[in-house]
Parts: structure tokens; sequence; C-alpha cells
């Protein structure tokens, strides 16, 4: 691998709980671990976490610290992950929102993407700052006084973003850039700056599967092109 994305020596925690979604923290976790990083998965309570497939029950992730057992002085970046229910439990925990603020303060590089930055909000950190998000929680993230972009990436002083599973081939480049660039200077963008507007229509995909639970096969197969597409998006060796 590159010098460029090379890891070794950085150590990364990773934020989740039950209900997030299985590409978000495996394939990013596979990648960090490629590059040499050495993660922890950090959650609100001892054992395992389960993962869901949009929503279906899928993969449980084993838990190496609790966030009371956690601190910024440990790690040299953040990674959460999205997913319907997994930001929702960590924004409503107070040592949840309060590492991450730490986090965010600090200067250490933080990379979320999907409904990840939900936690962000509820930490009140995102004030002043431009990211994206899944575009069903534009509207939060406004609100939380940030300018919300619909792009695949969006990169503002340490916090980088991305819209979901969907970006993921661009997603797992700029969180290892992130992750190797180290801390940086905490900005906050043009008070003039406007956020792209809302969509006009939920994703078909996630509606399809709500309404006639696709087979776990198929939900499998999903995994898996991500995980192709997250492959294809690392450096050669």
């Amino acid at each position: 691998m590159s010098d460029r994305r090379n890891l070794k020596g950085r150590r990364i925690a990773v934020l989740a709980a039950d209900g997030f979604e299985k590409v978000e923290l495996t394939v990013p976790l596979r990648a960090l671990k490629a590059a040499g990083a050495k993660v922890d998965v950090v959650s609100l309570q001892k054992g395992r976490i389960r993962g869901l497939n949009l929503n279906l029950p899928a993969t449980r992730v084993r838990v190496d610290r609790t966030v009371a057992q956690a601190g910024v002085g440990d790690y040299d970046g953040l990674l959460v992950p999205g997913g319907f229910i997994n930001p929702d439990l960590l924004r409503q925990s107070a040592p949840a929102r309060e590492l991450v603020r730490q986090f965010v303060e600090s200067g250490k590089p933080v990379v979320t993407l999907c409904h990840g930055p939900w936690v962000l909000a509820s930490a009140g950190v995102l004030e002043g700052r431009t990211l994206t998000s899944w575009a069903g929680i534009r509207d939060d993230v406004v609100n939380a006084g940030a300018t919300w972009l619909d792009q695949e990436v969006v990169r503002e002083g340490n916090l980088t973003t991305s819209r979901g599973p969907q970006d993921m081939a661009a997603f797992i480049p700029a969180m290892l850039d992130a992750f190797a660039d180290g801390s940086l200077a905490v900005t906050s963008s043009d008070s003039d700056s406007r956020s792209d507007p809302q969509r006009s229509s939920p994703p078909q995909l996630v509606t399809a599967a709500t309404r006639w639970s696709p087979r776990l096969l198929t939900a499998a197969l999903a995994g898996a092109g991500a995980a192709v597409l997250a492959k294809r998006a690392l450096p050669a060796r």
C-alpha cells in the first residue's frame, strides 16, 4: 500500500451501537486494518452489537471498549457509521455525545456517513460546519447550524462525511486520507453558505426493502457488492 494511506501505528475508534448498517462498519473496518491501523469498536455496553442490512438482522460485531473506557487521548481518529437505529441510540447517550464532542473539538479526524451525523448534531458540534449525510436527515443537519451538500464526500477541516453505502467507493479512500493526515485545525464555513435543497422523493431501494422485505440472499449480495467497491477504491499494494 502506498505511504499516502499507510496507517501503521494509528489507532482508530469506531463508535457504534446495535442497529449499525453492516457495510458502513465492516467495509471501513477491513479497509482500516488493511492500511495497518489498530481499530477498536467502542459501544455503549460490553459484548456484541447487532448490525442490519437495511431492515434485516445481520452480523454481530464484538465490542472492544465501552464508551466509559474510551478517551480521546487513546486514539488518533473517530469513525461513526450510520444505520437507522445505531446513531439514534448513540445520540441519546450523554457519554457518547461527550466523546464525539471531544473528538471534534480536539482537531483529530472525525469521519462519519449516512445517519451518523445525527450524533454530531446532538453533540452540538455542527454549528458553522459543512458536511453531507443521508439525504433524509438533511434538515436535522441544517437545523443544527451546518451547511448540507448533496455530494459523495465532503471534507472540511477535521470532519469528513459521506451520504451512505451508495458512495462507498468514494468514501473509503477519503476516510483513509483523513486518518492519514491526522489532526487539523477545526474550521467553520462561510456564514453565507447555502445548503443544497432537500430531495423530492426517498430512494426506491429503501422503500422497497421496507415494504417487501428482500431475502437475506439479496441483502448479502448487496453487502458483497459494497465490499468489492471498497476494495477497488484501495490503492494497489
